[in-house]
């Protein structure tokens, strides 16, 4: 089978019972994410960094595609989780990467008054491929070095 675009288990992840993501129904854009382990995201106090809840997975997909990553629509008024990006972007390159190989993982603010407790397989968002297009004279040319947060590095 000629592979195109999907989800692995990232390097130090494989004997973790990560469950692959799914769609649970037949027109759902999105797949779902799993946390990969307990982690508790702290009541947002002013100038904290927000918290990365790792999902043991990485992405592959076709050279004109990326991944989005989006909040489950529940998080916000159940949980307090805001993604602090709004939405995360994985680029192709972002996949095997020397510093993490690919790791993808959410970045979420708290904003109730108690910390919150993550745990192991809840499904904390959501994750679409989409293509997408570059303009006439584009002539970028870098190449990617390390892993989250490294684009213009």
């Amino acid at each position: 089978m000629d592979k195109k675009r999907g989800f692995e288990i990232a390097k130090g992840f494989e004997d973790k019972e990560i469950n692959l993501p799914v769609r649970k129904t037949k027109f759902s854009a999105g797949y779902d994410i799993e946390a990969a382990e307990d982690t508790v995201i702290p009541a947002f106090k002013r100038g904290q960094k927000p918290t990365l809840v790792k999902t043991g997975l990485k992405a592959y997909m076709e050279d004109d595609e990326m991944l989005l990553l989006y909040n489950r629509s529940s998080n916000p008024g159940k949980k307090g989780l805001i993604l602090a990006n709004s939405v995360g972007v994985v680029d192709k390159d972002y996949y095997g990467n020397p510093d993490n190989d690919g790791h993808i993982m959410f970045a979420f603010y708290n904003i109730k008054e108690e910390d919150l407790e993550v745990k192991k397989g809840d499904v904390i968002g959501q994750a679409i491929f989409q293509k997408y297009f570059v303009i006439d004279n584009d002539e970028a040319a870098g190449e990617r070095m390390g892993g989250f947060g490294s684009t213009s590095k």
